[in-house]
């Protein structure tokens, strides 16, 4: 029960993700960089003022916490951190390259794609275990995903490329401890801008001047950004790398949804079928501590009693 608020957090991160494409399709006659530029740059400003307005013991606290590290540790915490945010950033542009050019459910597969990669390379490279359920699991959604594929081998192809790079930060993430998780968060986002903004002057369009551009840009940047990536980072605090991996399917499973009854992309039934086993997967690999939860509902009103 002690790793419930963790599980919380990345519901929410997951489920708030899941609605993405609500304020990225309103903007997708836009190109693609210029979508990230803004946002990147966008959430990197709000991030630094909310840093050094109300932040400023936590700097000098993470400062000297990274001083004393030996200097083989701040090396590894140097290269986790950078790493993070190349990741972060070559998610984002891929992510939103093909959710306003592909289409929505190859984003949504991208999203079932990268727990299996991120479960792979947590067992791999953190020597994460897991119990026989859950690499049941873990094959129920490969089967699900080999079913999707089945129908678009392409989008199988897009969805592998954004999930590589987010099972990749996940699990850099995981081994990144030790400091503050909005200050590691603005870390990694103000670096993606200060990579970004040489690009700007030859790759930006022309500078937007619609309202629904600059409304747009704010809700990724702090709705759909800055607060479930904060999350994300807590979460991965206090449960595994697989775990939080598993959970990310709630994101494509409600994506899915959207794209049946909000967008009415063509959807046929082996796809319903395969999400409907994604589905009963994250059920399957969560299914220990669901378990735990509901015994410690039935048992409390014994213990009223």
């Amino acid at each position: 029960m002690k790793t419930t608020k963790y599980y919380v957090a990345a519901i929410i991160c997951f489920i708030i993700w899941g609605f993405f494409s609500l304020a990225l399709k309103p903007i997708h006659e836009y190109p693609s960089l210029d979508i990230l530029f803004y946002r990147v740059f966008s959430c990197s400003i709000l991030m630094l003022l909310i840093v050094f307005t109300f932040k400023r013991k936590r700097i000098k606290e993470t400062i000297a916490t990274f001083k004393a590290l030996p200097a083989l540790e701040r090396r590894r915490s140097l290269l986790l951190n950078i790493g993070g945010s190349v990741f972060l950033m070559a998610n984002w542009f891929t992510f939103i390259y093909v959710m306003n050019h592909v289409s929505v459910k190859a984003t949504s597969l991208a999203y079932l794609v990268c727990p299996i990669l991120t479960t792979l390379l947590a067992h791999f490279i953190l020597n994460e275990k897991l119990s026989k359920t859950q690499w049941i699991a873990v094959g129920l959604s490969v089967s699900g995903c080999l079913l999707l594929s089945y129908a678009n081998i392409m989008d199988m192809v897009f969805s592998i490329v954004i999930g590589s790079t987010y099972a990749s930060y996940l699990v850099s993430q995981r081994i990144n401890k030790g400091f503050d998780k909005f200050i590691v968060l603005t870390f990694h986002i103000t670096l993606a801008a200060l990579f970004l903004l040489p690009f700007y002057p030859a790759y930006s369009g022309p500078i937007p001047t619609e309202f629904k551009f600059y409304f747009c840009i704010e809700t990724i940047a702090i709705l759909f950004t800055i607060f479930p990536l904060f999350l994300n980072l807590y979460a991965l605090s206090g449960i595994n790398s697989s775990t939080v991996g598993m959970l990310l399917n709630i994101n494509p499973m409600i994506a899915f949804l959207l794209a049946l009854f909000w967008y009415h992309e063509p959807i046929g039934s082996i796809q319903i079928v395969a999400y409907s086993i994604v589905f009963l997967a994250v059920l399957v690999f969560n299914s220990h501590h669901i378990f735990a939860i509901r015994q410690k509902i039935t048992q409390y009103p014994k213990v009223l009693k």
